[in-house]
C-alpha cells in the first residue's frame, strides 16, 4: 500500500460483474483500479473505456497480475471454474481478495481454497452482495432489535430462467463447469437463508444438515444438470429452512423471502411485528429496494467494497469472508449428495 493510503486493485475477468466492481473501487477513497486482466486484451480495453479508466495496466496472463507489486487487492470476477486456482495464487502472493461466487465447484477445491486463505491470513470477501441489499439490512436490523423474536423457519429462493441472455451461459450450463443450479447462482439463496435467520448483526447461521431433491424440465435439453434444486436445512440455532434454486421457471426473476419468528413474520418487504408496531392491524409494507432482478447494476457492490476496504484498514475479518462462505458452499454440494443418494447429509463436510 502506498504512502497516500491507496490500495492498488487488480480486476481478474472483465465480464458483466466486473463492470460494477471497477466503479465501486474507484469511488472508495482508499482504492484505485490499477490493472485489468482477461485472456482477451480487447475485453480489458473495452472495460477500461466503459469505466473511464486511464493509465491502467492490461494483462492477458493472470500470473503477471498477481506479480504486479502495485496490486494489493484482486477482485476475482472470472468464470467460476477458475476461481480456486486464481484465489490460491492470490493468497500465496499475500493479496487481499474479493472472490465472486461460487468460490469453488467441488469439495476438494473448497478445501484447497480455505486452507490457502488460512495459511496466508489475507483478508477476503465473497460476492454475496445481497447482504448489503437495503431490504436485507432492514430485516437484519429488525432481527437484532428482537422484533421477530427467535426465528424458527425461513424460506428463500433464487428463481431465474438463466439462458443465452447471460454472457456466462456457454460454460455455466455444462456439468463440468457449472456443476449445479445451486452452485451457479442459487448459493445466493442459501447465503440469504443463513444471514437472515441469525440475530447477530455480524454473523450468519450455520447449516448443520441438508436433505434435497432435484427436478425441473430442462435437464438433458439445454442444461447438463437439473435446473431445479430444493434443499431442506437444519440450522445450528434449531431453525429449519427451505431453499430452492430454479433455472426452469417460466417467469421473470424472483427472489422470495419468508421468515417466521415466535413474535413476528416477514414476507418479502411486508412485516407483521406487533411488538415493533403497536396496534398493528395489517401488514406493514417497507418501501425499500428488493432483490428483484438479476441485473448486477441493481446490486449494492459499492457497499460490499466499502465494507471490505474497511476490514482491511482495521485488520478485521469480514462477516462474508471465505471461512464463512465454506458453509454455504458445503450446503450446495451436500444437496447434490443428498438427492443422488437419497439421504440426509450432515455438515460440515470439510475437516
Amino acid at each position: 500500500m502506498s504512502k497516500n493510503r491507496h490500495f492498488g486493485v487488480g480486476i481478474a475477468g472483465c465480464g458483466w460483474v466486473s463492470t460494477q466492481y471497477v466503479p465501486a473501487f474507484e469511488k472508495n477513497p482508499h482504492t484505485k483500479v490499477v490493472a485489468l486482466m482477461s485472456p482477451r486484451a480487447a475485453s480489458c480495453e473495452n472495460l477500461a473505456k466503459e469505466c473511464g479508466l486511464r493509465d491502467v495496466k492490461i494483462y492477458t496472463d493472470y500470473g503477471k497480475l498477481v506479480d504486479d507489486p502495485n496490486v494489493d487487492i484482486i477482485a476475482i470476477c472470472s468464470p467460476q471454474h477458475l476461481h480456486v486456482e486464481q484465489a490460491v495464487l492470490a493468497a500465496e502472493a499475500k493479496k487481499h481478495m474479493v472472490v465472486e461466487k461460487p468460490i469453488a465447484i467441488s469439495l476438494e477445491q473448497l478445501k484447497i481454497l480455505r486452507d490457502a486463505v488460512r495459511k496466508s491470513k489475507v483478508k477476503t470477501v465473497v460476492g454475496f452482495v445481497l447482504r448489503w441489499n437495503p431490504l436485507f439490512e432492514t430485516v437484519k436490523s429488525l432481527l437484532r432489535e428482537g422484533a421477530l423474536g427467535d426465528v424458527y423457519y425461513i424460506e428463500t429462493g433464487y428463481n431465474s430462467h438463466i439462458a443465452e441472455w447471460w454472457t456466462g451461459w456457454k460454460w455455466a450450463k455444462t456439468k463440468d463447469y457449472g456443476v449445479s443450479s445451486f452452485l451457479v447462482a442459487g448459493v445466493h439463496a442459501i447465503d440469504a437463508a443463513r444471514w437472515l435467520s441469525c440475530k447477530d448483526p455480524e454473523k450468519a447461521n450455520r447449516i448443520t444438515e441438508v436433505f434435497a431433491y432435484s427436478g425441473g424440465h430442462r435437464y438433458g435439453k439445454d442444461l447438463e444438470y437439473y435446473g431445479l434444486e430444493v434443499l431442506l436445512a437444519k440450522f445450528e440455532n434449531g431453525a429449519l429452512g427451505k431453499v430452492n434454486s430454479n433455472f426452469d421457471c417460466a417467469s421473470p426473476y424472483y427472489f422470495p423471502i419468508t421468515i417466521f419468528g415466535d413474535r413476528g413474520t416477514i414476507v418479502n418487504n411486508r412485516i407483521w411485528a406487533p411488538s415493533k408496531f403497536p396496534g398493528q392491524t395489517d401488514w406493514v409494507t417497507i418501501p425499500t429496494i428488493l432483490p428483484d432482478t438479476a441485473d448486477v447494476r441493481h446490486h449494492p457492490f459499492e457497499h460490499e467494497v466499502n465494507h471490505f476496504v474497511d476490514c482491511i484498514l482495521k485488520d478485521k475479518e469480514s462477516h462474508c469472508n471465505v471461512e464463512d462462505a465454506v458453509n454455504t458452499h458445503e450446503a450446495a454440494l451436500a444437496a447434490m449428495i443428498s438427492y443422488s443418494e437419497n439421504r440426509p447429509v450432515k455438515l460440515p463436510l470439510l475437516k
